[in-house]
């Protein structure tokens, strides 16, 4: 039987290091913490996972206090949970919530807001998260950056709308990239080098093109360095490399820590939120 009363402990989440308004709050939930069984487990022996996906084959209950549980470290309920699509839709997160409690879904990548108490909120399990915030914390916002839509521009679009929310230059912005399938682990075709090469400004063409690096005896494949590409389309975008957090973490191999599809396909999924405190 779940524990109703059972809280996540904030051990089990990573805090972005950032020098922010304290208004600012934010963590990405690891795979540890929750009430699921395998193979959406905590990653130890006998430990509950935190899988906050509705759409994996987990149990609804199961997924529903994990849900709570997570939540409960924001001290809010207004959460924009999104139908994520691998697009470049940049939706309000407020909206989001309206949706939800009429029942309607919101399929979008990234939400972004100026109110207070509302969580922007982006499911992953290898895509990458990120997460803005101006200085002062006047505005937020999260994107969900898998390879489709960081190469389409939603890092940029996402930077853009929290910006022009917080009512400064896109430089002065502060991004944290989550835990993502790392250099090692993410294998692509030629398909993505081309996407991102023909996506990508002219001065930064070079620095795409080393972002792949060939694997080895395998024609056409290649290991994407999916922060570096994120690094780039932030500077793009304006923001200085100081202000850019994270993308240390690899969700292939740190295999007790994060949820991974590309390593397990039958999976987790975790959850990158920001909010403002009142």
């Amino acid at each position: 039987m779940t524990n109703q009363a059972a809280a996540l402990h904030p051990n089990a989440c990573l805090w972005p290091q950032w020098k922010v308004s304290p208004r600012v709050r934010a963590f990405v939930t690891t795979r540890a913490g929750g009430v699921s069984a395998a193979p959406y487990d905590g990653g130890a022996p006998g430990a509950g996972g935190l899988n906050l996906g509705l759409s994996t084959g987990d149990a609804p209950h199961a997924v529903a206090e994990n849900r709570r549980r997570a939540l409960a470290l924001t001290h809010t309920r207004n959460a924009a949970w999104l139908e994520q699509i691998h697009g470049t839709q940049v939706e309000d997160a407020h909206a989001v919530i309206e949706r939800l409690g009429k029942g309607e879904r919101t399929r979008a990548d990234a939400s972004v807001t100026d109110r207070a108490g509302v969580v922007c909120i982006v499911m992953t399990a290898d895509c990458l998260p990120v997460l803005f915030c101006d200085d002062d914390g006047r505005a937020i916002g999260a994107a969900h950056a898998g390879w489709r839509g960081l190469a389409g521009g939603i890092v940029e679009k996402t930077g853009e709308r929290v910006a022009a929310l917080a009512g400064v230059p896109a430089s002065r912005l502060n991004a944290y990239l989550g835990p993502a399938i790392g250099p090692e682990a993410f294998e692509v075709g030629e398909d993505v080098l081309e996407a991102f090469v023909a996506a990508a400004r002219a001065s930064h063409r070079d620095a795409t093109v080393a972002a792949f690096r060939p694997a080895g005896g395998v024609p056409a494949k290649y290991f994407a360095d999916i922060y570096a590409l994120a690094r780039l389309r932030l500077a793009d975008l304006g923001v200085d490399a100081a202000r850019i957090h994270g993308g240390t973490h690899c969700t292939v191999t740190e295999r007790e820590r994060f949820y991974s599809y590309r390593r397990d396909r039958v999976t987790g999924r975790m959850a990158a939120m920001i909010w403002l405190a009142d």
